[in-house]
């Protein structure tokens, strides 16, 4: 694996991208027609410098379902890749208690990346039955950036947004991530080892995002406060 950049950001860079990644996701348009059950995969680095931000991941997770139960729920589909060439994505959960199982029965091991395997099988799953959102947890790329695009251009089409979250600081995967993120109409925020409560905040956002639309996250942003409340702010400028 690739030796990580240690770089951190100043807390004033965070707090722009923050503001600016939420700000992207609250001026999407509504996906889901109510009634139904919002649906997210939730993917994650398992490769062995996630380990940390894997652990409070499960703290954070529960979160999610919370914020989204009153909009009609949230369904969500853990996927992770880690050693050598192993990929896995669990059934579909509607429940915190099962999703933190799954997350806690995992260990973070050594290899390579397997971004392109993660968005093939999101490809397949929208395929089968609506997604809502792809959320990804990484931190570096050690692929093929075109081949990436061309799958995340399908994923595109088939309207499915990623939201992806970098740890730390490596050009090369900003560089990718930012293009994904594009090429499906999703965004990109980089987080760092300190901002817990930031990436509980972007998680919790993009759930309520896939569950209820921009004007759920709107009321969510509007109670939640801190960054979230300065992004409302900002867009009711625009």
């Amino acid at each position: 694996m690739t030796e990580k950049a240690g770089k951190s950001l100043q807390p004033e860079a965070r707090s722009t991208e923050v503001d600016a990644f939420l700000k992207k996701v609250a001026a999407m348009p509504r996906i889901k027609s109510s009634g139904r059950y919002g649906r997210l995969i939730f993917a994650m680095d398992a490769t062995a410098s996630r380990e940390p931000t894997w652990d409070r991941a499960c703290h954070l997770q529960a979160r999610m379902f919370q914020e989204t139960a009153a909009l009609g729920g949230l369904e969500i589909q853990l996927c992770y890749y880690r050693g050598f060439k192993e990929f896995f994505a669990s059934p579909w959960v509607r429940h915190s208690d099962a999703l933190l199982k799954q997350m806690t029965a995992v260990s973070c091991l050594g290899g390579y990346t397997q971004i392109e395997r993660l968005l093939q099988h999101a490809r397949n799953e929208a395929r089968k039955q609506k997604v809502n959102a792809l959320v990804f947890v990484g931190d570096c790329m050690e692929e093929n950036v075109d081949r990436l695009c061309h799958i995340a251009g399908e994923l595109g089409v088939l309207g499915i947004p990623v939201f992806v979250f970098q740890e730390g600081y490596d050009p090369l995967a900003e560089q990718a991530f930012r293009q994904i993120a594009q090429l499906t109409q999703g965004a990109y925020c980089r987080f760092n080892a300190a901002s817990a409560e930031q990436l509980r905040d972007l998680l919790s956002a993009v759930a309520v995002y896939a569950t209820g639309g921009r004007h759920a996250l709107e009321n969510f942003s509007q109670r939640q406060g801190g960054v979230t409340l300065q992004l409302i702010h900002q867009v009711k400028k625009d």
